[in-house]
């Protein structure tokens, strides 16, 4: 089996939620749950958002460093390691992503009333799927940016 890009688009758009792990500046790791949705921009690059308060940990570190990864997966034997860079999109990009993330939540707008909420965006960079449901294990790696 060969991962394509679209392989693993489709094998994400199945999960809504994820394990997000990021370094704080004194670097020590840090994971987290969050609801995400996946979409992917102009290019065809693979993007996962969520949201979440700006005065969190989470939000604070990822500011000071935007190195992040996503565990996606895990239950039926699958899993995913995605790898990028995060940020927190304004103006047109932020309506887009919000867009993509309402469909997964209907409940974000509602949210969004909430002080201090914020949407951070993950551009995935690089990519390890995992498929222990066969009498081989299948890991395969892509590299997307």
């Amino acid at each position: 089996m060969t991962l394509t890009r679209d392989a693993l688009l489709a094998y994400l758009v199945k999960h809504d939620h994820g394990v997000v792990a990021t370094v704080s500046p004194a670097g020590e790791p840090e994971a987290a749950l969050v609801g995400f949705a996946v979409t992917t921009d102009d290019t065809g690059a693979l993007e996962l958002v969520f949201d979440t308060l700006d005065s969190t940990r989470k939000c604070v570190n990822l500011r000071a460093k935007p190195a992040i990864a996503f565990v996606i997966g895990w239950g039926d034997k699958q899993s995913a390691q995605l790898e990028g860079v995060a940020d927190e999109p304004r103006g047109a990009e932020l309506a887009r992503l919000k867009a993509a993330y309402f469909a997964v939540f209907p409940d974000g707008p509602a949210r969004e009333a909430w002080p201090g909420i914020t949407y951070v965006r993950m551009r995935v960079r690089w990519a390890r799927y995992s498929d222990f449901r066969g009498a081989e294990a299948v890991v395969e790696e892509l590299t997307l940016a």
